[in-house]
């Protein structure tokens, strides 16, 4: 079956077109917790992050709640080895800081790959499960006017992959799931979740630890953003 032309690109925002600073690392976490009185060791963040991050994977109700996060960040502290009663308020600073677009740092290949989609007539989308301004993204990293639409599950109701923030996402553009493309970082979140409703998806992993196009499912993987272009015909 012939494919549409592709007339929208969509991109989830965290760990595809930004990523987070020192804040937002086992150091920045140690602050955090130091200021709440509670001692971690930075050198077990990398281990908590993959601990905790079954929390934001496993089935639920693909309901936008904060109290989500929170728990997920708590975890995080956990395995580092916080523990006592003001766990839970140095999560919710946390997670509140994490919406501070000036935490974050933006990829080097982004601005030209979106200013390329522009000049091809490429709708730019973006669909985040952060709760962060989205309009404040925009402005932070001087993207005004390379972004069609923007989306976030805290403002729509509901988290990737639930399919009515593709659907609503799609909606917004005025294009079809057949004339459209995900790329994010996330299989289950952003690209499963586009593939259900028929959208295709382009799977970015920006770590060593790269999957194959098998282990993806078939779906396209890259390394960089400016591996994209080339996939849109």
């Amino acid at each position: 079956m012939t494919r549409l032309p592709v007339k929208a690109v969509f991109f989830d925002v965290d760990f595809t077109l930004i990523y987070p600073g020192p804040m937002f690392q086992g150091v920045g976490y140690h602050q955090f917790c130091t200021r709440y009185g509670i001692g971690v060791e930075i050198d077990r963040f990398a281990d908590a992050v993959r601990a905790a991050a079954s929390i934001l994977n496993d089935e639920h109700d693909q309901v936008y709640d904060p109290a989500l996060f929170v728990r997920y960040t708590r975890r995080i502290i956990e395995g580092m080895g916080g523990e006592g009663h003001m766990l839970d308020a140095c999560a919710e600073e946390i997670y509140a800081e994490w919406a501070a677009c000036h935490h974050f740092v933006l990829y080097d290949d982004v601005s030209a790959v979106l200013k390329e989609l522009a000049s091809r007539g490429i709708r730019v989308g973006l669909i985040s499960n952060s709760h962060r301004s989205l309009d404040s993204f925009q402005a932070h990293f001087e993207l005004d006017g390379l972004i069609a639409g923007a989306l976030s599950s805290s403002d729509h109701g509901f988290l990737k992959p639930h399919p009515s923030i593709f659907e609503s996402a799609l909606e917004l553009l005025g294009v079809s799931a057949a004339e459209s493309v995900m790329v994010g970082d996330s299989l289950l979140h952003d690209i499963e979740g586009a593939r259900r409703v028929g959208m295709r998806g382009v799977l970015i992993q920006r770590s060593p630890q790269t999957l194959s196009g098998d282990l993806a499912g078939g779906v396209p993987v890259i390394r960089e953003l400016s591996e994209l272009p080339p996939l849109l015909v």
